[in-house]
């Protein structure tokens, strides 16, 4: 292991490619050495942007003994060929969600990466927002009593304005749509409200842009005690809130439905008694560093591959429903 650790891109396929790439040169021990993408001219476009080599050779920049850790940001379909060599190589992964199209293919990276002594640590970087951890506390304590129902909608205009890449509209390639991304948040976080175990989920899915997969979403879930979760996402909506509310039978939060003088969005927490404003703490350190710091200590990032584990199931199951 080097120090700093030497990082690589592998695919400028998605849109954050270029944003974990600048995590890399940002955090003061890692260094980007290399982007590597089967399709060299996108591949030397955005090593050009981050001031490093660019390569298509994959296999000679995994055999470097000077590298030792990727970001994946190939598309969804690829990543567990991509991974698994990742993996065979002795290279750490932080990667794009989804970790995998499957369950299966989840559990099979997760193996091989514990047997390798690979770290791999998948971006679900709203865990670590302050709303979130705000969140976390009221629903540790109990504070809303038995959960009943939550609702999570985030959106964009990536289809409406057009700046999303047309290879985000290829199913084959990013395994659906608008739900397959940007759902991905409030997948996560509906499972971090009402937990991963799901007893039914239904999915309605509207192509409004004619591009072929869905690019407006609402997914409904019920747990085995009877709460219902609203998840919804789209790429056609330019002026959408990122809002969470969870009702139970004690209480309510509310958040993002207002925003306080400064323009940042307010949690509230209500009862029969009335309504309090809640404090929002300061984010944690964002995934990328998390995962640096795991291959320095050498900790398993248990609780974010068991997430990105149940995301995985769950995408899988909204997506399946949708054909049906």
């Amino acid at each position: 292991m080097t120090t700093p650790l030497r990082i690589a891109v592998l695919s400028a396929w998605h849109v954050h490619a270029e944003e974990y790439g600048r995590a890399a040169l940002d955090h003061p021990e890692t260094e980007l050495v290399a982007v590597w993408d089967d399709d060299a001219d996108r591949g030397r476009e955005l090593a050009g942007k981050l001031g490093v080599e660019a390569t298509t050779d994959l296999d000679a920049l995994l055999a470097r003994d000077d590298l030792d850790g990727v970001t994946v940001t190939a598309a969804t379909s690829d990543h567990v060929e991509l991974m698994t060599k990742v993996i065979a190589a002795g290279k750490h992964i932080f990667t794009e969600k989804l970790l995998a199209p499957t369950v299966e293919g989840c559990d099979q990276l997760i193996s091989a990466a514990q047997e390798a002594g690979v770290r791999v640590t998948v971006s679900l970087p709203r865990l670590t927002h302050g709303y979130t951890l705000a969140l976390r506390t009221i629903l540790d304590e109990g504070t809303l009593g038995r959960l009943t129902y939550s609702r999570v909608r985030l959106a964009h205009n990536g289809s409406t304005a057009d700046w999303l890449p047309a290879r985000f509209y290829d199913a084959s390639e990013a395994l659906g749509g608008a739900f397959s991304d940007l759902g991905a948040h409030p997948v996560y976080l509906t499972q971090l409200i009402l937990g991963e175990e799901i007893s039914t989920v239904r999915s309605t899915y509207t192509d409004q842009t004619g591009r072929g997969v869905e690019d407006n979403s609402s997914v409904t879930v019920s747990t085995p005690d009877g709460a219902i979760g609203v998840i919804e996402t789209g790429f056609v909506t330019p002026a959408s809130p990122f809002t969470i509310e969870v009702h139970g039978t004690e209480g309510s939060v509310l958040y993002g439905f207002e925003n306080d003088d400064e323009g940042n969005a307010v949690m509230r927490l209500g009862s029969s008694e009335g309504w309090s404003t809640v404090d929002v703490p300061a984010d944690d350190p964002i995934p990328f560093a998390q995962w640096v710091e795991s291959i320095r200590t050498e900790a398993t990032m248990e609780e974010n591959l068991r997430r990105a584990r149940a995301l995985t199931a769950l995408v899988a199951a909204a997506n399946d429903d949708a054909r049906a």
